[in-house]
């Protein structure tokens, strides 16, 4: 396998892409998810079907509807806009915004799944030890949630790693900024640079392999079934 500087600032840039996408998604994705998993308000199911809604969508509808969201004339960006931070296509943070939208599924079903499997004995006990429902939520519910929150990591972050289309389309393919893995994997293709997409290309079937190895190795579910 032969890497040049291009490939490697894309992948550098794809890492760090995927890592903060994911660290965002967790934060975000916990109270989303705790909702979801004990409400018994109408509004989950159409709230559950908007989470899901990148599952089932072309990554060239949703990344359109964020280009326009974000573009001068969009909301989001008359609002960045008037913060002074300009507008957010074609730039990294762009990227990380569109990243958020299109990995929110793969990372608020797996914690919504966990919190749904744990319990309201175990908040009811912890209740009658004066426990506050801070305290039962950060010694109780998430040790217990460690597993889903494992599989969202390491979802969350595959997902974005391999993404095309949404990317393309929101951080078009500028070097050193926005051109990512998958991207890369493309211009070699179209430049028949088939060695050099064969090299990215078999690093991602190895990570990708990597990772769903580990996510059945260390996740203790998934090791009882």
């Amino acid at each position: 396998m032969h890497f040049d500087n291009p490939d490697l600032a894309a992948v550098w840039l794809t890492v760090r892409l995927a890592a903060l996408t994911t660290s965002i998604l967790i934060v975000i994705g916990t109270p989303i998810a705790w909702w979801l998993a004990r409400t018994r308000s109408w509004w989950k199911g159409p709230a559950g079907a908007l989470v899901a809604l990148p599952i089932v969508l072309p990554p060239t509808v949703l990344g359109f509807y964020l280009l326009v969201a974000m573009g001068p004339d969009g909301p989001v960006g008359h609002f960045t806009q008037s913060l002074g931070l300009g507008l957010l296509p074609f730039t990294f943070w762009g990227l990380v915004v569109a990243s958020v939208f299109y990995s929110l599924p793969f990372v608020v079903q797996p914690i919504q799944n966990a919190f749904e499997a744990i319990s309201e004995r175990h908040a009811e006990a912890a209740a009658t030890l004066r426990a506050s429902p801070l305290d039962t939520f950060f010694t109780i519910v998430l040790p217990l949630a460690k597993p889903g929150y494992l599989t969202a990591t390491v979802m969350g972050f595959a997902h974005t790693v391999g993404e095309f289309g949404v990317v393309l389309m929101i951080g078009g393919n500028i070097p050193d900024k926005t051109r990512v893995v998958s991207v890369q994997i493309y211009d070699h293709v179209e430049a028949m640079e088939y060695g050099h997409a064969h090299s990215l290309a078999a690093g991602m079937v190895v990570f990708s392999f990597l990772v769903l190895l580990g996510l059945y190795t260390l996740n203790p579910t998934g090791r009882r079934k």
